[in-house]
């Protein structure tokens, strides 16, 4: 681990749909093993031409219109490869708070959009990721001493401006990307302090640890014959009102995903009411993808006390069920088993890392000649790109960053293309992605603005943001006319 280094990061962006929305805000603090501190980064982008802020985005980071269109910002193409190279940098290990949960897979496609690898920080160089958040949860859960809780409403809150707040952790206003950086690297220097419990927690990040802590599982339970482990899970999303954890049953890989394995909730209150035909309705599975924010736990009687005695009682009852009626858990195992994403038809280009194969070998090549490529001869470059949509994507990014370069013909497909963002005709319909959700168009914008001013009570800044929000959209309008 010694030739190791953590890079902390952040992002804010323009929304929370990674595949049309777009980073502003960029910072990271690179430290070695110890979070002694090596380096700090921060880079902010051009609002590029093709999106829309969400109004709710724009409230919560504090960044107008006039700021991200600021002539000293990096445009997206050039400021994303600092940002990959970074992250591909010889044994990094990338991490920041509930970066797993968002901005990694925000990233992965702003690479993909930006014609860069994905994935390659994950597995290449020896880079890998870890999350300071699933982290906190253990903390929270057998170190509760290490550092203050914070509470809103009588209830627990795991959020980083919450327990930057209680801490002292940095100075500065919260969902700025460097202050939250600053408040990351610090909360896990308290973390560290208990450094068994710090290496216990890297070792979920780590596959092979990962692996073999799953591998030696109790199967404390038989079902036809067949043994399967119980287990805690601990996820963010499970939230305060479960502790963040649950019980679940091990069904073992998906069929089809390899890289997930199946854990049955077990504290379920319709699961003893299943039948070969309420399968989808009475179970809940959580998928765990190997190092990732899902962590397991095994089933010991101390970990039992953070289940209250409702969920106990409940997770008692089901686990007498399931060993009682085992003609019913083949189908249920089955269902979970074969359950596959559903396809969505006509996945705009920019949404479709997930069914665009990896480039191989030919095409690398003539993704690294358009890269190298002088702004000028950029387009002869894209479109010596043989696979449809990196060719559609070169075509983009340059209709984006470098359109004087671009043929009439070209640059009226990218008109095309903003006047179904920009058009208010209910309709035009904008380009969707994987999930079959609409990339932000102007209609929907004015309608969240209005809504906003009408239903929240908004001070003078939250007023003048949303109004030059709603100019920006106006102007683009009728720019485009």
């Amino acid at each position: 681990m010694n030739n190791y280094t953590y890079l902390f990061y952040d992002i804010e962006s323009t929304g929370l749909n990674p595949c049309f929305d777009q980073v502003l805000q960029f910072a990271a603090i690179r430290t070695d093993t110890n979070l002694n501190e090596l380096e700090r980064y921060e880079f902010r982008f051009t609002l590029n031409s093709d999106i829309i802020p969400a109004p709710m985005a724009i409230l919560t980071h504090q960044q107008p219109i006039s700021s991200m269109l600021c002539s000293k910002n990096e445009n997206e193409y050039t400021g994303l490869q600092k940002i990959h190279a970074l992250f591909n940098t010889p044994n990094t290990i990338t991490l920041g708070y509930n970066t797993l949960g968002f901005d990694d897979e925000f990233l992965r496609f702003s690479f993909y959009r930006n014609l860069l690898p994905p994935y390659t920080h994950q597995f290449k160089h020896n880079c890998y990721r870890m999350d300071i958040y699933p982290m906190t949860i253990l903390y929270y859960l057998f170190k509760p001493d290490i550092i203050k809780w914070p509470s809103i409403d009588n209830r627990i809150s795991l959020r980083l401006e919450n327990l930057n707040a209680e801490n002292s952790l940095a100075k500065g206003m919260a969902h700025d990307a460097m202050v939250d950086v600053i408040a990351t690297v610090e909360l896990a220097k308290r973390f560290k302090k208990d450094d068994k419990m710090w290496q216990y927690c890297c070792g979920y990040f780590k596959k092979s640890t990962d692996l073999n802590r799953l591998s030696q599982l109790d199967t404390l339970i038989t079902i036809n014959n067949h043994p399967y482990p119980l287990a805690y899970l601990l996820q963010g999303k499970l939230g305060s009102k479960n502790n963040y954890i649950c019980p679940v049953l091990g069904l073992g890989t998906h069929s089809v995903y390899k890289n997930q394995t199946l854990w049955l909730r077990l504290d379920q209150p319709l699961l003893d009411q299943t039948s070969s035909t309420n399968i989808e309705k009475n179970t809940y599975v959580m998928r765990k993808k190997t190092a990732e924010n899902s962590l397991i736990l095994p089933y010991l009687d101390r970990y039992q006390t953070h289940i209250n005695p409702e969920r106990t009682n409940i997770t008692i009852n089901n686990i007498n069920w399931l060993s009682s009626n085992p003609q019913v858990f083949p189908d249920i195992t089955e269902y979970h088993k074969n359950y596959t994403y559903p396809t969505t038809p006509d996945v705009d280009v920019d949404a479709a890392l997930y069914q665009t194969p990896f480039a191989n070998y030919e095409q690398e090549k003539q993704l690294q000649a358009f890269h190298d490529a002088a702004p000028s001869n950029k387009l002869d470059a894209a479109l010596q790109i043989h696979h449809n949509a990196y060719r559609e994507l070169a075509l983009r990014i340059l209709s984006k960053h470098y359109p004087e370069h671009l043929t009439e013909e070209h640059l009226q497909e990218h008109q095309q293309h903003l006047q179904q963002i920009y058009n208010t005709d209910e309709k035009t319909q904008s380009p969707k992605d994987y999930r079959n959700q609409h990339k932000l168009n102007a209609l929907t914008a004015l309608n969240e603005i209005a809504q906003i001013k009408k239903s929240k009570k908004l001070n003078d800044n939250d007023n003048a943001l949303l109004t030059e929000l709603s100019n920006m959209i106006t102007n683009k309008q009728n720019h485009l006319q």
